[in-house]
């Protein structure tokens, strides 16, 4: 039956190729001795030597065998002959016992691998007695203490792995309840705002529209007998949409930040920047390029919002010697760059364990930090990056479509 493996990680890796290394040292090892006339008949040792060899080496390459213990099972039974082989021949067979422990524990699971284990120890410590032809307590610490190292070793890396695996997964669901907290606290308030608008609109707006239908409608019937009072009703629907018209622009401006009353977007970070500099004194520069084209008020308000966001945190956390701020306009693109100098932050880490107002990467202004800065671009269609590590800066990069952006108001 096929079962779930654990990813090879890059210590596993590593294992493996020490264990390979192991495997082939004691093998040539038993080889050279022989030859020597140290460790039984040449003629013997060399054959059974090759034959465990090629066996241990056709593993590798048998996908069967990492994914099904009963496969594994298979290649290790074929191992075990070809070991007997070379037990039989040399008593330095016995030192391939310890890393026959490790591909026992590893490939069958904590039951059959101890009693493969246990099976291991009692065929080397027999093969060396019956060469030496005598049995001792010394002979037998040997194999039993490697099996006994061995099983520590590879349950202790197993427990260890698991707890990684475990962590990792849950700062997975912890990122992903932060995310879906941001997003969830940006829709309320865009539902917040619209309420607050559709209130707005219908005590002023809709009210005087009103009043201006009923005023032209008098009119209408005052013609064309009563020319002076029509000109009256005239008049005062004429001022009623004038005072429409400033209503209309005061909810343009209480939308609008107020770096963007008078000014487009690349005047208004410019003001950005020189204001910064000026109540810090952390030199900020703005570079802009590419032919601007007209954004939508939304789309300046967010890259506006998050540049103020992530300057204020270079200012309050960095400890920055300077930042830069690049607003590029591209074809059906507009994008913008802050970048810093200073201590920076590992990211994962950040969204891993900081909660509202303690997130120190770029926007940790008392509210939701990357993930409010990541919500805004999102809802406009845009993405948003953030590339740090610790002492070597941070940058972060917006990216917005503006194909179907409308002229600013």
């Amino acid at each position: 039956m096929a079962t779930e493996r654990p990813r090879t990680t890059p210590v596993a890796r590593v294992l493996q190729v020490c264990l390979h290394l192991l495997v082939a040292g004691l093998l040539g090892l038993a080889v050279a001795r022989a030859a020597a006339g140290r460790g039984g008949d040449p003629a013997a040792v060399v054959p059974a030597a090759l034959a465990m060899a090629a066996v241990y080496a056709a593993g590798p390459f048998l996908p069967a065998v990492r994914r099904s213990r009963r496969a594994a099972a298979l290649w290790l039974g074929l191992l075990g002959v070809a070991w007997a082989g070379l037990l039989v021949a040399t008593p330095d067979g016995v030192w391939l016992a310890f890393p026959l422990y490790f591909l026992e524990l590893h490939l069958l699971g904590r039951r059959s691998g101890l009693a493969a284990v246990a099976v291991t120890a009692v065929a080397a410590i027999t093969a060396y007695a019956w060469h030496q032809h005598a049995f001792t307590v010394a002979a037998a610490i040997g194999p039993a203490l490697g099996a006994a190292v061995a099983t520590v070793t590879v349950f202790g890396y197993q427990a260890l792995y698991r707890e990684s695996e475990e962590r990792r997964r849950l700062i997975d669901e912890l990122t992903a309840a932060r995310a879906d907290a941001a997003a969830a606290h940006h829709a309320a308030g865009v539902l917040a705002e619209r309420e607050r608008l559709a209130r707005e609109i219908h005590d002023t707006l809709a009210q005087s529209l009103t009043s201006i239908q009923l005023l032209l409608r008098a009119a209408q019937r005052a013609l064309p007998e009563r020319t002076e009072a029509a000109g009256g009703y005239v008049e005062q629907a004429r001022q009623a949409a004038q005072d429409n018209l400033e209503e209309a622009r005061r909810f343009v401006r209480a939308l609008t930040p107020p770096g963007l009353d008078d000014a487009s977007l690349p005047v208004a970070l410019g003001r950005l920047c020189a204001t910064t500099t000026a109540h810090s004194g952390l030199p900020v520069h703005l570079h802009v390029s590419g032919d601007p084209v007209g954004l939508s008020v939304p789309q300046e308000v967010a890259l506006l919002r998050i540049a103020q966001s992530a300057l204020g945190n270079t200012v309050r956390h960095a400890h920055a010697s300077r930042a830069e701020v690049t607003l590029s306009y591209m074809e059906g693109e507009v994008a913008l760059d802050v970048f810093d100098d200073g201590a920076g932050f590992d990211p994962v880490e950040a969204a891993a364990g900081a909660g509202p107002g303690t997130d120190r990467g770029p926007g940790a202004d008392g509210g939701f930090g990357l993930p409010s800065m990541r919500a805004r671009a999102r809802a406009l269609g845009g993405t948003f990056t953030v590339e740090s590590a610790p002492g070597e800066g941070t940058a972060l990069a917006v990216l917005l479509p503006v194909a179907a952006a409308g002229e600013r108001p």
